[in-house]
């Protein structure tokens, strides 16, 4: 496996920590997604969870995961073209009190771009954010290309939609988006910008994610990391990471 060409492994404030990789096509991201997880891995443990955030560019995805993140939003943007991984512990309220769980946030940053995603951002995920712009249209009608590819790599995992940017007019929310409940999703309108309903739409993703992983989670995952397991008694690397979800041929 090719070595990564850049890892920055960054304090992003407020108990955050934050992973980029730059990646030069599509053909190289396997390789650097997967060598991104192992420093991760390396230099923070496994996460008990992994929540991926989905959506058009520009929808808002980074900005969210900011305000979560840190409460704060800066309103000027980079399109960086590379993976972002935050690890960050939460706190979630509990039957026998307050519990904290490691939470790995897996932002596109560009990857997008392609329209799709390489199979193994999807790869151990257990709960997902998908995220529209209500003043873009088109990042609506998009929903169904994005949610048809997370159902082909993570077939039953929690998803959440929300409606990013309502703070451009609050009028939105009057509306109906029949999206979330044609495919029974969770749905809440939010603003990046003021930090509407931005740190329960987290919570509640990183709630489900444990709640998917406590019942079993996906037996996909199961089944490739063995085969991973036994491909490193042979000194050989598995790269799971590189497998498609359906139809995957070894």
């Amino acid at each position: 496996m090719a070595g990564p060409s850049v890892v920055l492994l960054q304090n992003v404030g407020n108990g955050a920590q934050s992973l980029l990789r730059p990646f030069k096509d599509r053909n190289e991201i396997c390789a650097e997604m997967a060598a991104t997880v192992e420093v991760v891995e390396d230099s923070l443990g496994e996460p008990d969870v992994k929540v991926i955030l989905l959506g058009d560019s520009a929808v808002g995805k980074s900005k969210l995961v900011e305000r979560f993140m840190m409460n704060e939003y800066q309103p000027r943007q980079l399109s960086t073209f590379a993976l972002t991984l935050f690890r960050k512990e939460v706190e979630l309220d509990g039957e026998k009190g307050k519990r904290t769980v490691k939470v790995d946030f897996w932002d596109t940053a560009g990857q997008e771009r392609f329209s799709s995603m390489h199979p193994s951002y999807y790869y151990g995920a257990t709960a997902c954010i998908l995220v529209f712009d209500v003043t873009r249209k088109v990042t609506y009608q998009n929903l169904a290309n994005w949610y048809k590819e997370l159902r082909d790599y993570c077939e039953n995992i929690p998803c959440f939609l929300v409606a990013n940017k309502i703070d451009v007019d609050m009028n939105v929310t009057s509306k109906k988006f029949k999206f979330a409940e044609t495919h029974n999703l969770g749905f809440s309108f939010v603003s990046a910008a003021d930090g509407t309903n931005v740190v329960k739409v987290f919570k509640e993703a990183v709630e489900a994610a444990c709640k998917f992983k406590q019942e079993g989670g996906d037996f996909m995952s199961d089944v490739l990391d063995l085969l991973g397991e036994e491909s490193s008694k042979f000194g050989t690397r598995l790269s799971v990471e590189c497998f498609p979800r359906k139809g995957f041929v070894i």
